[in-house]
């Protein structure tokens, strides 16, 4: 039998030890650096303010090799910090920042093959520079996909305006794993900033899939392969709603695909933290959907991420599924 030390975790993240320096050109943009302040720790600044402590485990091949046996994990999938994407900036910084992460990932991925695969970041406020950023990712770099935000400053990712980047993608044959980033609810949340993971990233997660399906993108492009962090946050319960009113309202029948077949053939991550919750992904989008994610190396980690699925009580080749046969899949792994 499989155990769960041979799980693919493919919700990981990577800020590298430096960033390049900011420009004269880029004074007044929210650049962000990486300021070390002792042994294995720094902060990511931005805007000349701490927006996060980090350590080592965030840039250290041998670190996080070190930790993935007690989280009983094999591999990771290492993907940038999403707050790094930086959709914000003008297309040629964000280019240049997009290229140094990129390559830090490859490295990463370079310096213990066995233990990591890895995705780019790419700057989507910008068309064509996120093509070539893609394609360089994937063709030169050797990275499998890309990570992406929930949104793009605003703009849902079922909006025809990133066409161009799905239609690339799916060309690539790229991975695309998405995780929320400047959600929407922040005005209606009261209590401490971290909130914002707690609260409002599982419903500003679930925006995201309604807008991948109300928008037909998966209809337009079947061969995409999309992977949903948390979860898929609160989605699991607004799917039934979307159902139902596909059945019962002729207008929203006409415009779209039957909700959950498309649901169905959408990725979702297992970060839900409890056993009961991802029985309940298993019973919304099915076996073959899920794998395994920990949000390593952040303090919101799941730090058994393989030991949730290990006890439900699955079958092997079910408990395989979930533990790495997805990820190969959802990776394009031979």
């Amino acid at each position: 039998m499989s155990g769960p030390c041979c799980a693919i975790d493919v919700h990981t993240h990577v800020v590298p030890a430096h960033l390049p320096d900011e420009r004269p050109e880029f004074a007044g943009l929210p650049w962000p650096s990486i300021k070390h302040t002792e042994a294995c720790h720094a902060q990511v600044i931005i805007s000349g303010k701490n927006y996060r402590a980090i350590t080592d485990a965030c840039w250290d091949v041998l670190r996080r090799t070190a930790d993935m046996p007690g989280m009983d994990v094999g591999m990771q999938v290492l993907s940038p910090m999403p707050e790094l994407l930086s959709y914000w900036l003008p297309a040629g910084p964000a280019s240049l920042l997009a290229r140094h992460v990129n390559e830090t990932i490859a490295e990463m991925v370079g310096a213990a093959p066995d233990r990591f695969h890895g995705l780019s970041m790419v700057p989507l406020q910008d068309m064509d520079a996120a093509q070539r950023e893609l394609e360089h990712a994937v063709r030169q770099l050797g990275l499998k996909g890309v990570e992406i935000a929930t949104n793009v400053n605003g703009v849902a990712l079922g909006h025809p305006s990133l066409e161009p980047f799905f239609a690339a993608a799916e060309a690539l044959g790229a991975a695309i794993f998405v995780h929320p980033l400047r959600p929407a609810g922040m005005d209606r949340l009261v209590g401490p900033a971290n909130l914002e993971q707690v609260v409002a990233f599982p419903c500003e997660t679930a925006l995201a899939i309604a807008s991948v399906i109300t928008g037909g993108l998966m209809k337009r492009h079947p061969s995409l392969r999309i992977g949903f962090s948390h979860g898929g946050g609160a989605f699991g319960q607004v799917l039934p709603r979307m159902q139902h009113a596909w059945s019962a309202m002729a207008p929203i029948k006409a415009a779209m695909d039957e909700p959950r077949s498309i649901a169905r053939k959408l990725f979702y991550d297992t970060l839900v933290y409890d056993e009961t919750a991802l029985r309940f992904l298993i019973d919304s989008y099915g076996i073959s959907q899920l794998m395994v994610g920990s949000d390593y190396p952040f303090s919101i980690m799941d730090r058994k991420p393989a030991r949730r699925a290990g006890n439900l009580g699955l079958s092997e080749p079910d408990l395989d599924s979930i533990l790495f046969n997805n990820a190969r899949r959802f990776l394009a792994l031979t």
